[in-house]
């Protein structure tokens, strides 16, 4: 990067390096909250809503095991189109796609009247979601050396994590003034937000890169197997899918059904959660520039079924911190997977790659809530939900353990050739021949 050293004086020069840092901030921040609509709006809310919405339709926990399902199985479907998509079209239009059908999602979310239409909302929100988080880390780092990738990524988890705690917070107060018919409110509102967010980023951020690879193989996975230390990152991300929604997606209801906790109670603990995972991923980061990759994703792993099982007795206060700790972890472990393919694959296999290993996560999450549900009907509680959760935490531990020390403990990328910001116009960046 250079001014034009016999147009330009020092003052006009500094100006330039200050809107471009701001405005390569201002993309991220927005990178972020795109990430809190497609995830934390359009996959999460549906964990906190969920006692609201069986008591308003009238839906035992397997139908509502169902609806987590559509969401989680069109985000499988979603990370399958990306692959595709990705030798074919640009980073950018992928994610403003899933922004626009994200989007979409909560619109209809809050004008169903019934399971069915419900479940097709879920269905958007999920295939959008994929749409929108597969390429955002990708276009949000290439603004940044690689010492700062890793910042940009964890606060791309704080934006979902926001989400989850506006959220939380709004589903508590609605419930509070309509009852279980407020649930359609909530999405509404977040509807108008999604659309706001939408457009902004539509507008702002910028990404220069053209298409991906075009031999990524089927679904991804030709790129997959040419990243360092795929299979454990593989087992690892089709794990954490599995364990995570038997807590998120059920947290609700056992508080509610097998504790006795009040709503608000019980939104706040889900509060908690998305309150901490604004800080999981920087956390995490830290750790991992200390003990190294493998040592941090396999205490995380062991950290979660230590936490999951403090929840089981529903004691109020360590619950709580309990749900804090949930959220930390639950944002560190994606963050840092994605961390780990943003460093060892190529820029023509991160996004087929990255694609694939999402699609083994889909499967695992396609098929978790379902698993929940029933598991909590057949035995009328929810405390094998989350013994199961905790028990496939320790598969994530070998996992970690199995990552190759040289691409696990790597704080760059494999190569990192400087590059002008994806994230701003080109022409702020052009240089001009001496």
């Amino acid at each position: 990067m250079a001014c034009y050293r016999d147009l330009s004086p020092i003052g006009y020069c500094v100006g330039s390096l200050v809107f471009v840092a701001a405005r390569t901030w201002i993309a991220v921040a927005l990178a972020a909250a795109s990430a809190g609509v497609a995830q934390g709006f359009g996959r999460f809310t549906l964990g906190v809503v969920l006692p609201a919405v069986r008591s308003d339709l009238g839906l035992s926990n397997t139908i509502a095991g169902s609806l987590a399902t559509a969401n989680v199985g069109a985000y499988l479907v979603g990370t399958l189109a990306v692959a595709i998509m990705s030798s074919r079209l640009r980073l950018m239009a992928i994610m403003r796609i899933g922004l626009v059908i994200s989007v979409g999602g909560l619109v209809l979310a809050a004008v169903a009247s019934n399971v069915v239409v419900l479940g097709a909302a879920m269905f958007l929100s999920g295939f959008g979601g994929a749409c929108v988080w597969i390429p955002t880390p990708v276009i949000a780092t290439d603004a940044f050396p690689p010492e700062k990738r890793g910042l940009v990524i964890a606060v791309l988890s704080s934006g979902m994590g926001l989400s989850i705690v506006f959220t939380s917070q709004l589903a508590a107060w609605v419930r509070q003034v309509s009852g279980s018919e407020g649930w359609r409110t909530v999405y509404l509102i977040q509807a108008a937000i999604g659309l706001v967010i939408a457009l902004a980023t539509i507008a702002v951020v910028r990404h220069s890169k053209g298409t991906v690879s075009s031999k990524g193989g089927i679904g991804g996975f030709d790129a997959l197997r040419r990243v360092a230390g795929w299979k454990p990152v593989t087992v690892m991300y089709t794990t954490f899918g599995f364990m995570y929604l038997l807590v998120l997606a059920f947290l609700t209801s056992r508080l509610e059904d097998d504790s006795g906790w009040s709503s608000g109670n019980a939104s706040l603990a889900f509060t908690l959660v998305g309150f901490a995972m604004v800080f999981g991923g920087p956390i995490m980061a830290k750790a991992i520039e200390i003990f190294g990759m493998r040592a941090s994703l396999a205490s995380a792993f062991a950290l979660w079924s230590l936490v999951v099982l403090a929840i089981l007795p529903g004691w109020f206060f360590p619950t709580l911190v309990s749900a804090t700790f949930l959220g930390i972890i639950f944002a560190s472990i994606p963050v840092t997977l994605t961390m780990y393919f943003v460093q060892n694959a190529s820029p023509e296999d991160y996004g087929p790659g990255f694609s694939a290993a999402t699609l083994a996560f889909g499967v695992a999450q396609m098929i978790s809530p379902q698993v929940g549900g029933a598991v909590a009907d057949w035995t009328s509680s929810f405390t094998w939900v989350l013994l199961l959760s905790a028990g496939c935490a320790t598969i994530g531990i070998f996992g970690a353990l199995r990552l190759p020390s040289a691409g696990a403990d790597r704080s760059t990328p494999r190569s990192s050739p400087p590059m002008r910001s994806p994230l701003v116009p080109s022409s702020v960046f052009s240089v001009r021949p001496n």
